[in-house]
């Protein structure tokens, strides 16, 4: 068995402990309830759950409160304002996730694709299935399945209609192990408007590990009225985890609106929060 395909097992299981963790935070469950309801014993749980998302679950338990997520839009608002003012790519991890993003051309984006020719396939990563595709100037598509493998490709369709499609599965490995094992950067290839592909350019230069508010993002676009169009930019994104939207919460703390799914952002978060400590 794979590195990917045992995590993406892994991720399951924590997923449900996580569920049933956000299900029941205002009540506090023990970590041996938690484990109970996964049907794992409390050490293994307690160690596989750490080794996975970077945290204990009674740490992660802390991470859904208010008073942590405001915490932490407090923290990377003020970096956010020095990465996007200074436009820097070095000093620690700031940058982590920095790639360059390549907007289609006019005519491709007119045509929806026509005469892109575009490789994809299906994958295991450490947080779940995942659909992939990249043409040769770099990915173009990214997105967790779960139990919707029709919607995602779907959508997949929606952005590339009329794009020149091959399906190669084992390539589609290749990308997501350089991608999600081996940390390896690769161009991007969005199709949007200027102003969503702006918005996804201001989501790169959030930090790994920490968060923004829809409104941080409006202000630093010097557009402060315009939160809502900057959620529908953020919900248009159609290569997740490389472009961040998972690290965008409403300026209230909640943690909503994530195309696939809450849970998942909760977990990325969480890892991305303990690897920025280490």
């Amino acid at each position: 068995m794979s590195d990917l395909v045992e995590k993406s097992q892994t991720y399951k299981k924590i997923e449900k402990a996580i569920n049933y963790i956000d299900e029941n935070f205002k009540d506090q469950p023990t970590l041996e309830e938690i484990s109970e309801h996964i049907n794992m014993s409390k050490y293994h749980f307690s160690r596989v759950f750490k080794e996975y998302v970077g945290v204990t679950p009674i740490q992660f338990l802390q991470t859904l409160t208010l008073n942590y997520a405001k915490e932490h839009l407090k923290e990377s608002k003020s970096i956010l304002d020095s990465s996007l003012d200074l436009g820097l790519s070095s000093t620690s991890r700031l940058h982590d996730l920095f790639v360059n993003i390549i907007g289609v051309t006019p005519k491709e984006y007119k045509e929806s694709g026509l005469d892109v020719e575009i490789t994809y396939g299906y994958g295991s990563t450490p947080f779940g299935e995942a659909l992939i595709a990249f043409t040769k100037r770099g990915i173009c598509y990214l997105g967790f399945i779960d139990n919707n493998e029709e919607a995602v490709f779907s959508r997949f369709m929606d952005v590339w209609e009329k794009a020149t499609l091959k399906k190669d599965d084992k390539k589609a490995h290749e990308y997501l192990n350089d991608i999600f094992l081996k940390n390896k950067k690769y161009d991007l290839v969005v199709k949007g408007t200027n102003f969503q592909i702006n918005v996804w350019r201001a989501l790169m230069n959030i930090p790994d590990g920490l968060i923004s508010s829809y409104q941080d993002i409006a202000d630093k676009l010097e557009k402060p009225k315009a939160v809502r169009a900057v959620a529908s930019a953020i919900g248009s994104n159609h290569i997740g985890f490389l472009i961040p939207c998972h690290r965008v919460i409403a300026k209230s703390g909640a943690m909503s609106g994530y195309r696939w799914g809450i849970q998942r952002k909760k977990i990325l978060l969480a890892y991305e929060d303990f690897n920025k400590k280490k």
